[in-house]
Formats: C-alpha cells, sequence, structure tokens
C-alpha cells in the first residue's frame, strides 16, 4: 500500500465544509446475494413474477439509499423533503416486472418512520401495505440511533483534524457504533419485518444490505476525508450494519439480498463510472456518501435476482 502524503493545512478548510455538507444532506435526506430464511419456495417466485407482470402491488419502503437520495430526476409526486428519485431500485424493479408501484421510500427514515409519520403529512410507511400487496423491499436501519450519520460525521472531521493519519476515531469510539446497532439497529429491524409481515401476509418481503462506503484498506482522503488508520473501522461498522439486517430477514422469514461481493471494488473511493456510492468530495451527485444511478441500477439487478425476476 502506497503511503499517502498528508493534507496541506490550506485543504483542510473545503475538506471541512464538505464533511458538514454531509451531516445537511443525512439529516434532511438522511459476496454473492443470497436468499436467507425465504418462506417462498421457486413456485411461489413464479407466481410472484406472474403476479407483478399481471399488474401486481409492489410496495416499496425504506430510506435513502432505497429512495436514491440525490440522483436526478426527482419523483414529482414524492414530499420534497423524501428526495426521492425516479431511478431509484424500486422504481426500476417496477419498470422490469411490470408491477404496479407504491413508493413510499424517504430520505432519512429510519425503522420508528414504519409505524409513525416521518414529517407532518406524510403517512407512516407502513400505510402503504395491505393483503393485495404482493412484493416489498427496503433498505432500513442504517440512520437509526443517529449510527451511520454520527459515525460519518464524527470519522470525517477526526479525520480532517489528524491530517488523515491514524484511527482517531476507533481510538475515540472504540466498539460502541457496534453495540448500538447489535443491541438497538436488530432488534429494530426485526420488529418493522414482522409488521410488514401482519399488514401484508400474501407478500414476498426482501430487504436489501448496503453496498459498500468503503475499500477494505487505505481510503481516498482527498475524496473520503476518514483517517486510513479509520478506513477498515468504518468499513467493519458497516459489515455489522449488514450482518444485523441479514440476522433480521433470517429471523423474521424474509428475503435477504446481499450485497457485499457484488459491490466490492465500487465503493466511493473508485473513480466515475465504477462506483456506487458518491464520496464527499470530487462526486457528481448533490447528495454524497450515497449511491449513484449506476449503483440503483446494480441493486436493482441483484434483488431481482435474488427474487428471481429476473425474466
Amino acid at each position: 500500500m502506497r503511503p499517502r502524503t498528508p493534507a496541506r493545512p490550506a485543504v483542510l478548510a473545503p475538506v471541512l465544509a464538505a464533511v458538514l455538507a454531509l451531516a445537511a444532506t443525512l439529516l434532511v435526506a438522511p459476496a454473492t446475494a443470497s436468499v436467507t430464511g425465504s418462506a417462498t419456495d421457486r413456485d411461489g417466485r413464479r407466481d410472484l413474477r406472474g403476479a407483478l407482470v399481471d399488474g401486481g402491488r409492489y410496495v416499496a419502503l425504506g430510506d435513502s439509499y432505497s429512495a436514491a437520495s440525490g440522483v436526478l430526476p426527482p419523483d414529482p409526486t414524492a414530499p420534497p423533503q423524501c428526495l426521492r428519485s425516479t431511478l431509484n431500485y424500486p422504481h426500476l424493479i417496477a419498470e422490469r416486472t411490470g408491477a404496479r408501484l407504491v413508493d413510499v421510500t424517504c430520505g432519512g427514515a429510519e425503522t420508528g418512520d414504519y409505524a409513525e409519520g416521518q414529517y407532518p403529512g406524510v403517512a407512516p410507511q407502513l400505510d402503504a401495505l395491505d393483503r393485495r400487496t404482493r412484493l416489498v423491499t427496503m433498505t432500513i436501519g442504517g440512520n437509526d440511533s443517529g449510527v451511520f450519520i454520527g459515525s460519518i460525521l464524527s470519522c470525517g472531521a477526526l479525520g480532517v483534524l489528524s491530517l488523515g493519519q491514524g484511527s482517531p476515531c476507533k481510538d475515540q469510539f472504540g466498539s460502541s457504533y457496534e453495540d448500538t446497532i447489535r443491541d438497538t439497529t436488530y432488534p429494530a429491524i426485526v420488529k418493522v419485518l414482522r409488521q410488514v409481515a401482519r399488514r401484508a401476509p400474501r407478500a414476498e418481503v426482501a430487504i436489501l444490505g448496503y453496498p459498500w462506503i468503503l475499500p477494505r484498506t487505505g481510503g481516498c482522503f482527498d475524496q473520503m476525508p476518514v483517517a486510513e488508520g479509520d478506513v477498515p473501522y468504518l468499513r467493519s461498522l458497516q459489515a455489522t450494519l449488514n450482518d444485523a439486517v441479514r440476522r433480521a430477514a433470517a429471523a423474521t422469514g424474509s428475503t435477504y439480498v446481499n450485497l457485499n461481493r457484488v459491490s466490492e471494488g465500487h465503493d466511493a473511493c473508485q473513480e466515475a463510472g465504477v462506483r456506487w456510492i458518491e464520496p464527499v468530495l470530487q462526486g457528481t451527485n448533490p447528495v454524497i456518501v450515497h449511491p449513484n444511478a449506476l449503483g440503483e441500477a446494480r441493486m436493482a439487478a441483484r434483488a431481482m435476482r435474488v427474487l428471481d425476476l429476473v425474466p
């Protein structure tokens, strides 16, 4: 691994400004794919394909990774504060399957926004479900307890202060973020998956993991202002979150769409046209550290393959 030259003080101001911009966007918006614990067998999947082709009801729930916050064009039917795109993975799945999409994804959503309205005038996401629903997809859990926001902001700020050296975030926070995911986020995801199953008993319920934000090691301080030693720390945090999603799916008989292997090498440190996630600096989307259009398309493709919806 080639050592990186420490950032000059003159460039710290724009980097810190970008980290603060990340806070604003997150607060406003926010291995091989596998099926774990699915209650639907292959014959059932064929029935699902047929139902969707005939205009079956497909409800999309979840946060900004489901809504594709920052990807243009915006969905004109969505509440403005949800920052939903017409190129999010639910729209792409619906287009390819012929399903009748009801999209209530919303940037910044937490598991608690399933049962209660996220914003005034925005209904609880669970209200979109009924017994006619045949497919439900979601990405959820990353915003719970402020873990995603807190870790990115804290590690970014500490990375700037350390000029990208050492592991100041790991040194300060230790296992606290991962402990919160295991103790708080995991049971919250289990709860919402059970609520979804009760509201939509005929539906196939799929929950996607989060595509990799950072590489295994090294990082890219000029694009993602995280200290080099904190790159594996944040990567481990995301692995813990994805494992919580996987375990919650298994505990509730839902389908888990594992993006770990397929998103490897497509993190925010890669060049445009390769990366699925936009970096803090030198990116192309206004909502940083979120999937771009390519990422949403690949998430849609993987979900369809796992759900056996590919024609």
